[in-house]
Parts: C-alpha cells; structure tokens; sequence
C-alpha cells in the first residue's frame, strides 16, 4: 500500500506524454495518406478480354483475367537483344509497330508473360467517328491486314495469361513513352527499380452456362389465284446476324454480317410495299430469316430450317444467304453447293448477272460439292452463308458474298477489323437493289423485258438513310451470340423491324451447340499507376523513422525532462541488486 501514492503521481506525466502521442500519430497518418495520393492512377482506360472458349474440351483463347504486374514494352532485354524474363511483366505494344513474327514464335514456345495489353488504332473503334468513304485509305487498309492475321493467331492458341486490347490515346500514349525510355535502360521495371503498374482487377472467368442462340423469321405471304388450291412455291432469304472475333466487346461485324442483316431489312421493306396491294403482290410467298451461330458452321441457321414444317420447308424452290456484301469493290460471288447445271442454280446465276451488269457488278459462281453424309466437314469448315445446311436438309440455296474463297471455321466472323470505317453503304445500297430486282423479275415473269423496278427516285427505290441507319447501329452493337440475353436489346430491335414490314414473326430460341464453351470476364478497367522503387520506400521509411524519434525525444524532455529520456536508455538493474 506504501507504493500506491508513488503509482498515482507517476501516472501524471504518462497521461500528459499520451496526448502528444496521439497528435504525432495523426501526423503520421497524415504523411501516409499523401503518399496513397501519390500513388493514384495515372490513367484509367477500357480495355478489352481476349475471348475464352473450348471447342471440344480444348481450350482456347486467354486463360486469365486478372492483372497487376509492372510495365513493359519489348520482349527483348534492350542491353543484350535475347529474350528478358517477362513472368512479371505486362507488355504493352501498339499493334502498328507489331512483329508478328517475334509474337507468332513468343505464343508457340509457350514463355511466360505476365500479360499482354495490344493497343489498337482509335480508327478501329466501333465509336470511332470517321466511316466508310472518304477516309477510307491504304494505311488502315494495310492495318485490317495485320489485325486479321493476329486475329487468327491469337484465336486459336491456348494462352496461359491475360491478354487486352485497348486504343491508344493521349494518356496511355504518354504512359507507354515513359515505359519505353526506361526499357531503354536495359532495366525492365520492377518492385526494385519502380515504374508503372498494370492493374485490372475482374473476377476470374466462369464458363456462360447454356448460351442460347435466337432466330427470328417472318412472311410476306403470296396471292394465290382463284380456285388454285395448291400450295405456293417460297423463296427465302437468310442473313446471319450474330458475329465472332478475338474480343467479343468489340466484334461488331459492319461487313459480316451487319452489310447482310441492312440488306435483309431494307429487301423486305422493299417486298412489304408490293405485296401489301394484291395487284402487286406476287405468286410466291416470301420467307425471311435472321439466325444466329453464323460464326459456328451457322449451326442456328440449321435448327431454324428443322423447325419448319416439312411441307413449308418442301415449298421452297430456293434460298438467298447474304453474308459480307459491304465492300469498296464491285466484284460478287455466288457460291453453290448443287451443280451449276441444276435448274434453279442456272436461273439464280443467270438472274443475277443480267441485273449485275446494269448496276455495274460483277457476279461470278463458285460451286463447291459437300459430301452431306461428312460430319467431320460439316462441324469444323465454313462456307459464306449458310448454304451447306440448307444441303442438308436438301434444298436449293446459293449464298451472295464478297468473299471468294470459303473461310475456316471462326474466319471471316465480325472480328476486330471488321467496322464501320470498311464498309460502304452505296455498296450495300447497290448489292439491296441487285437481289431485290432479281427477285422481283423471277417473281414478277419479267425475264428479259427492259423494267426497273426498284427505280432510283420512285416510291419503289432503295432508301439510303435507312440502310445507313441500320448499318450505323449494327456496327456500334458486339453480338456474340453466347453473351446476348434472349432479351438482348439488339434481338428485340431486329424483331421489331421485321414484324413492321412482315407477318407471324417469331423468335425461337435454341441451345449452341455443346462442342462450344464460352467463359464470361469479356471486359475490365485499367487501371495505370506510377510506383515507385524500393530505394524510395526505404528511404521514406528512414525519414519517418527519424521523425518519430526526434518527436518522441522531444515530448519526453519537455514533459519529463531530459534525465527520463536517458534512463529509458539506461540497463535496468539486475534483480539480485534490487533484493539487496
């Protein structure tokens, strides 16, 4: 008890040091909190996934999706000119000064890379203002290539990392020149050395389960003449509207197949106006389809023709399959699966080049046997349009594309290149008129007789500002079939415009076929920030240390005096001097 009085007036001092205390740990905090705010990112962009999907089971595309490792901007050591050790680092390479040489050899031998930001130019952005026409030029033309080619590449490789695609702009631009001066160094940045630092925090991919595809039909039904209690024969005519591409945000597909989907709509506002009065309406009745799974052998395109009805599917005498009808040239192929000498084939081909020369065209034929009993064939090759399932299912189609070769599976689907800037409307405009007018002869009996029925100028004529409108909005609007609801936007608008010029539209909703998994993370933000090394975080350290000392030194000398501050210095006395 003797000891209590001295505990009391000891605790004196200590509450008066705790107060000073507590003011020197805010200022500390304060001092954190201002280098968090250096540490703020210097840049924020959109960026944009490499897909991920299996076809089979085997895997494809980017297997990551997450990032956060420091900057680079070569795969080779500056210093040395051999290969660095990238395991941490994300390079960021502009896809104008790509070598896809050293990329094709990079992804091959499977090295580690923390990740891979390509950066493409604002041109192929499917916000960017400029489109087809006057600035279309050699440059970009030049780019489509190399962006098709990579394409390719990275579509069908398994890479075990994250890879992006961003467009260049003033900030990342800024970024990448300091990224590049200090590789110049030879020294990559690193925790040690500072730099920039790539983050993009998603969660990591989940499979899309179920993705479902939609198809969308509608009729313009044809007079049937008195007494005549017959069936009468249809025409169809097709377009796939969904696309594929190395980044399913950004595979707007203006070419394939937005150019086939216009021309489509605008053929049947077109038809819609003669047979809405019976004096022009045809004796043939009109089948419009817009499918999805193009981009998968058109596997949509197939369950939509075994949904019909066998006696309306019998009807058909043949199908008209637009795909990729948007181009600068003026050469067309027509490609067939039934031999040229097959009746209905002659009469398409022969239809099509009468109209072709007054319009100022060129229409080849290509024919192309398919073995229907191949389903190897069947699975994995791609044909322009979707005229080896009609085979299938043994009716007559011939699909018109500006395409002359028939592409592999995944080609030619709406990818990165493929944007508005590529596509001519006046070319749409002039492909619309050259089916519409076709048609309208068979339909109509006016084989060689000197009639122009969808005039330009007349109530009858291709209207531009439709087609551009259409077109503008297909080539702002991804649609990966496996990421659009079966409510999506885009399917309700497509289905809204057919039912205004048709009848008995529908949807049908169906599953992908289940040889293709898709996974989801198909977007993110960037975030850039600029780190430093590790020297300045020591250095940092010391400076705070020091300040915490002297503070702590100060309070003690002024609150207790400087004998205290020396005896927290002093080695206590040994317990056997205390007893004594």
């Amino acid at each position: 008890m003797a000891n209590c009085p001295k505990k009391v007036q000891n605790s004196k001092p200590s509450s008066v040091l705790i107060d000073p205390v507590y003011s020197s740990m805010i200022a500390l905090l304060i001092i954190v909190m201002a280098c968090v705010e250096i540490c703020d990112a210097v840049t924020v962009v959109d960026v944009y996934r490499l897909v991920q999907y299996d076809i089979g089971g085997v895997p494809f595309g980017s297997r990551l999706a997450s990032l956060n490792h420091h900057a680079g901007s070569s795969l080779f050591s500056s210093s040395s000119g051999a290969a660095a050790d990238l395991s941490r680092t994300v390079l960021i390479l502009p896809v104008r000064e790509l070598n896809l040489t050293f990329i094709k050899e990079y992804i091959a031998q499977r090295k580690p890379l923390g990740g891979l930001l390509l950066l493409l130019p604002p041109a192929f952005s499917p916000n960017a203002d400029s489109v087809g026409g006057a600035d279309h030029d050699s440059v970009n033309d030049l780019m489509k290539e190399v962006l098709v080619e990579l394409e390719q590449l990275l579509i069908h490789a398994n890479i075990p990392y994250p890879v992006y695609f961003g467009f260049e702009d003033d900030g990342i631009d800024t970024v990448l020149a300091d990224v590049k001066k200090n590789d110049a160094t030879g020294q990559l940045a690193t925790a040690t050395t500072g730099g920039y630092k790539l983050v993009v925090s998603v969660p990591e991919p989940k499979k899309v389960a179920s993705p479902t595809i939609a198809n969308i039909q509608g009729w313009l039904p044809g007079l049937k003449a008195d007494g005549d209690s017959n069936q009468l024969p249809t025409i169809a005519i097709v377009a796939s509207y969904d696309t594929f591409g190395a980044a399913p945000a950004l595979s707007v597909g203006s070419d394939s197949n937005g150019s086939g989907v216009v021309a489509l709509l605008e053929i049947a506002r077109l038809f819609s106006i003669l047979y809405s009065n019976p004096k022009t309406r045809g004796r043939y009745n009109l089948l419009f389809g817009l499918t999805s799974g193009g981009p998968y052998n058109y596997n949509g395109t197939y369950k939509w023709l075994r949904s019909l009805d066998q006696r309306q599917r019998e009807t058909i005498d043949y199908a008209i399959c637009l795909n990729s009808i948007g181009s600068f040239n003026n050469d067309l192929w027509i490609h067939v699966s039934k031999p040229p000498e097959n009746a209905y084939i002659k009469q398409i081909f022969e239809g099509f080049s009468n109209v072709a020369e007054e319009l100022g065209l060129k229409v080849g034929l290509k024919h192309k046997k398919i073995n229907i009993s191949n389903t190897r064939f069947l699975k994995y090759s791609r044909w322009p349009g979707s005229t080896e399932q009609f085979s299938r299912l043994r009716v007559t189609a011939a699909t018109l594309s500006e395409l002359s070769f028939a592409p592999e599976l995944l080609q030619s689907t709406g990818g990165l290149s493929d944007n508005r800037h590529f596509v001519d409307e006046a070319s749409i405009s002039r492909r619309v008129k050259l089916v519409a007018e076709s048609l309208a002869r068979h339909i109509y009996d006016l084989k060689g007789k000197d009639i122009d029925i969808f005039a330009d100028n007349s109530s009858l004529a291709v209207n531009p500002s439709y087609v551009r409108s259409w077109l503008d909005l297909l080539s702002t609007t991804p649609r990966v079939a496996p990421f659009l609801s079966k409510t999506d936007p885009i399917i309700m608008a497509l289905k809204k415009e057919l039912a205004d010029h048709t009848i008995e539209v529908n949807v049908q909703q169906e599953v992908l076929d289940g040889m293709f998994t898709f996974y989801d993370s198909t977007t993110g933000r960037l975030h850039i920030y600029q780190v430093a090394s590790v020297t300045f975080d020591l250095l940092l350290l010391l400076v705070l240390g020091s300040y915490l000392i002297v503070l702590f030194s100060f309070l003690v000398i002024t609150t207790r005096g400087l004998d205290d501050l020396i005896s927290l210095f002093r080695r206590p006395p040994s317990r056997k001097v205390k007893t004594a």
